[in-house]
């Protein structure tokens, strides 16, 4: 048997396979004429070992791995002279190499297939010849499993290697998560992770608190003793707010020297006496390298019962409210905030009056931002932005009437009302899409899909000219409900882009169930670039993440030609902002449109608000 194998492998012409098919026929007392071979049109050169005991093959194969100089194929003989048999010597092999083949030739049935690939297994690498057999069916069976056992390698590296991006993919967003939702001076919760946090607290069944505080005279010890030293002393402070805050509470850094606190109570009382120990706790004298500084601070207080107030930015906005009264009282105190301290809140019951009769009287209009192509500056798109010009209150910011029009029904009229002037808009361009801002109120509308394919479809328009822009928030409050949502209106052909994106807390995992097209870098970022290294490195992998994963990636808030450059340098997909075009009426969008491309030569726009564009 061995001599045959040699024969095999030492074979190179059409002679020596003739006297090894002979051989063969004398061997196995085969008397048929053997077949002439096919030429090998692939053929390798073998490093052969021979073994007459099983129990040597499966030291060769130990040495083997120890070396580095594996085996790809091992053939074996089902019966073997005294020793293990070859199903034992199979199950030993597959024990140390798990990615060696297996060619089990025998003539007899001492062990069916499915013992020996119960024993060896995987089945796939676990092949037979029987007896007798022929030089070329020996030789092709060496050559194709050979060849397997090189790309089986050359697989298992690259998945390796994949797996090792994975992790460092992983890690990468779990630093820019981190330095996205935390102070970089104290690593505390910035605005943005407490944001999220009071916004689930709004949406909770508990009452809770939230204390504002601001630090009293800190600009003394700036302009005294250095920023040097009122970093050290915003450092010590949150670290105290952070030891006595009570347990289920939550510390955050707003920014310079105020912070925000979250905490559960059961009333006024308990919150002010929490926002009071806390006020105490801060209110002693700091050590800051060697300098003796008095603390001090005073506190604004917000308290919540469940279910009354459904926007965070309220229920922040009022306790700030009460942190400036603290201030004029004298400092140094803990105010409750009331009623009588806030006159806007009757602004906005005028406000919300206003808005449901806003729409029949013509007062609302759209206005359209290009969303411009790197490359070429290419007008791909428009985002359609709403405008109310009340005769009553003059012009009023989308950031205070949508808010209104989300806490009641009235964001449902206020949006069909915005379909329909966009469909009818994007009608009259040559070929670019429309973007319209939904809320989340509005995704989470009962038959949304079926809502807006049919106001879509009456006009006319392809749902691949209609772009559905939602925020984080929209989506992650229920995420199966919402890759559903999303799932179906990309079946029916919409765009769908993902607005603010960097602001909450997507995850990898979660934008891959996610049926996108667009992600859209908040201004913040954008407007950080030139002076934060943390915003340009935000930038730069979200701009990464967009490509590897195929969608677009649109920039907003471009301020100035040196932010369109390094966003274009950068590889970001579509600039939108201030410099390259404002929000315009619908007469000025077409013609722009009909126009396709934009030149940048005019002097710098002035600064958007981020609200208008």
């Amino acid at each position: 048997m061995h001599e045959s194998y040699r024969q095999v492998f030492g074979a190179r012409c059409s002679g020596n396979a003739n006297a090894l098919n002979a051989m063969a026929a004398e061997l196995f007392g085969d008397d048929d004429a053997a077949p002439e071979p096919a030429p090998a049109n692939d053929t390798l050169d073998f490093d052969c070992a021979h073994f007459n005991q099983g129990l040597d093959a499966v030291e060769a194969i130990q040495d083997s791995i120890e070396t580095g100089n594996r085996f790809a194929v091992a053939f074996i003989d089902v019966r073997m002279p005294p020793g293990i048999d070859g199903k034992e010597t199979a199950r030993r092999i597959r024990a140390l190499d798990p990615d060696i083949n297996l060619v089990i030739v025998t003539g007899y049935s001492d062990f069916s297939p499915l013992d020996i690939s119960r024993a060896a297994g995987p089945a796939d690498k676990i092949f037979y010849i029987a007896k007798p057999f022929q030089a070329e069916e020996v030789m092709q069976t060496a050559t194709a499993l050979a060849h397997r056992w090189e790309t089986d390698g050359k697989l298992k590296s690259a998945i390796a290697l994949l797996e090792e991006q994975k992790l460092e993919l992983a890690a990468n967003e779990s630093r820019a998560v981190h330095i996205a939702n935390h102070d970089s001076l104290t690593d505390a919760p910035n605005r943005l992770s407490f944001l999220h946090m009071l916004g689930k607290a709004v949406k909770g069944d508990q009452c809770f608190a939230m204390a504002m505080m601001d630090l009293d005279r800190f600009k003394i010890v700036n302009d005294t003793l250095g920023h040097l030293a009122g970093d050290e002393l915003i450092r010590m402070v949150c670290e105290i707010l952070q030891t006595n805050v009570p347990g289920e509470g939550f510390v955050a850094r707003l920014g310079g020297d105020e912070f925000a606190m979250l905490y559960p109570v059961t009333g006024e009382d308990e919150a002010t006496m929490v926002a009071e120990r806390l006020l105490k706790a801060v209110s002693i004298s700091f050590k800051v390298f060697g300098h003796s500084v008095q603390g001090g601070a005073s506190v604004g207080l917000m308290v919540v019962a469940p279910g009354t107030i459904h926007d965070p930015i309220d229920v922040m906005r009022r306790a700030d409210l009460a942190l400036n009264e603290a201030k004029h009282a004298g400092r140094g105190i803990v105010r409750l905030f009331d009623e009588a301290m806030d006159e806007s809140i009757r602004f906005r019951r005028q406000i919300e009056g206003g808005l449901s009769e806003a729409i029949a009287k013509g007062e609302l209009k759209l206005v359209f931002q290009p969303i411009v192509g790197r490359d070429q500056l290419e007008i791909t798109g428009f985002e359609a932005l709403i405008r109310w010009c009340s005769p009553e209150y003059g012009m009023v910011s989308p950031g205070m009437f949508i808010p209104i029009a989300e806490e009641s029904n009235l964001i449902h009229e206020l949006g069909d009302w915005v379909i329909d002037q966009a469909v009818a808009t994007v009608k009259t361009w040559p070929g670019q899409y429309v973007s319209v801002n939904f809320s989340p109120r509005q995704f989470r509308r009962h038959n949304f899909v079926a809502h807006v394919m049919e106001r879509v479809a009456n006009a006319g328009v392809e749902p691949g000219r209609f772009q559905i822009e939602i925020t984080e928030t929209a989506i992650f409050d229920d995420v199966e409900r919402a890759a559903d949502t999303l799932f179906r209106l990309r079946q029916m052909g919409f765009r769908i882009a993902l607005d603010d994106f960097g602001t909450g807390y997507s995850s990898l995992y979660n934008i891959r169930r996610f049926a996108l097209d667009c992600l859209k870098i908040d201004r913040s970022f954008v407007d950080g670039m030139g002076r934060e290294r943390e915003s340009a490195a935000i930038v730069h992998s979200i701009i990464h993440l967009g490509r590897a994963l195929g969608m677009e990636v649109v920039a907003e808030g471009v301020e100035t030609q040196a932010q369109l450059q390094a966003l274009r340098l950068a590889g970001c997909s579509h600039m939108q902002g201030y410099y390259l075009a404002r929000p315009m009426d619908a007469e000025d969008a077409l013609v722009l449109a009909e126009q396709r491309f934009m030149t940048t030569d005019e002097p710098e726009a002035e600064l958007s608000n981020g609200t208008n564009g």
